[in-house]
Parts: C-alpha cells; sequence; structure tokens
C-alpha cells in the first residue's frame, strides 16, 4: 500500500435526501459478525454517515441477523461493497483515512475530523492488518480503556468515533432537539 496516501480532501462528494451534505464515511475491513454489521446499519442510518464495507464478509447480506439488528434502516444508508481494501482506497485516493486499533498511540479525541473523512474498523477477531497500521501511523487512533481490556464491541465503537467525529461537526444535519409524545416542553 502507498504510504501517505491521506491528503485533505474538500470536494463535497455526496448528498444525503433533502441535500445535506454526508461528511464521515465508516469502513469495516472484513466484517464477521451479522448483528454487529445491523447496528451499524442503523447508526449510519440514524447519523447520515456512509457505510463501505469491504470483502470478504463473515456473513451473508441476506443475513436474517444483519437484517434483524438493522430493523427498517438498510434503505436509508448508502452502502457500496469492496473486493478489498486497495479498491477502496484507489476510489478515494484523495482522501483523508483514520483507522481505528487498540494499538494506536492517537485517542480518537485528538483528531480534528473533516469532511468526508473516512473511519476504518477491523474485523472483530483481528482488526486491521499490521501492515494498513504501520504505514498510517499518524492516522491511527484509539479508543482509550482499561488494562487488560481486549477491545470493545465493534458497533460500539463505531458509534463513539462517529459522535465525537459529529459533535466536532455540531452535528451538522442532525436534529438537536427531542419531542415529548403526551407533552409539550
Amino acid at each position: 500500500m502507498e504510504k501517505n496516501l491521506n491528503v485533505l480532501y474538500n470536494e463535497k462528494y455526496l448528498t444525503l435526501p433533502g441535500g445535506s451534505e454526508l461528511h464521515i464515511n465508516i469502513v469495516l475491513f472484513e466484517p464477521e459478525i451479522p448483528q454487529n454489521t445491523g447496528n451499524i446499519v442503523r447508526t449510519c442510518a440514524a447519523t447520515g454517515a456512509r457505510l463501505h464495507l469491504v470483502k470478504p464478509l463473515g456473513f451473508s447480506v441476506e443475513d436474517r441477523y444483519l437484517k434483524r439488528a438493522g430493523l427498517d434502516y438498510w434503505n436509508d444508508v448508502d452502502i457500496t461493497y469492496y473486493e478489498n481494501f486497495d479498491e477502496l482506497r484507489q476510489k478515494y485516493k484523495s482522501c483523508i483515512f483514520y483507522y481505528s486499533t487498540t494499538k494506536a498511540v492517537n485517542t480518537y479525541s485528538d483528531i480534528n475530523y473533516t469532511d468526508n473523512a473516512f473511519i476504518v474498523f477491523g474485523k472483530e477477531t483481528a482488526g486491521l492488518p499490521e501492515e494498513i497500521l504501520k504505514a498510517n501511523k499518524e492516522y491511527c487512533i484509539r479508543i482509550p480503556m482499561k488494562e487488560g481490556t481486549r477491545s470493545l464491541n465493534l458497533s460500539n465503537s463505531v458509534a463513539v468515533v462517529l459522535f465525537e467525529a459529529l459533535r466536532q461537526t455540531n452535528f451538522d444535519g442532525l436534529k438537536n432537539e427531542g419531542e415529548l409524545t403526551k407533552y409539550d416542553w
């Protein structure tokens, strides 16, 4: 893999229905557990994030557990499949990529996320290949955890990092207030 492909990318290349801009891309590298991917689909639907799935997948996209975890949100998410990680990197070679790993020095909150950032998460049993991490050390991020803890659940990790990126953009395009069903505030 070519080193230092992470160049700031300013062009707005995607929009959501209704015209709001899509800012964050979530990448799952060879995900293995259908329920995690389904939960991530729901998180992407709720936030407007785009989802990129890098094969091989450890399940069929027709898997009932995958569909159940994603509920009825599948049609609300822009999902793209790739045969391998190089295909994804070639398609978005000008974009900035961050790599979530328990092996990183930087924490996810140390990063100033930019529009159209890609946040890459590895497979549940092995994470991301160390070759990718070594070539992108300054773009590797971690979620702090208690000593001796192996890792967080993949769908929880995606939510933690994604919402930090969205917080930094003031939750642009997201509804920021709730409503009671029986009463007014």
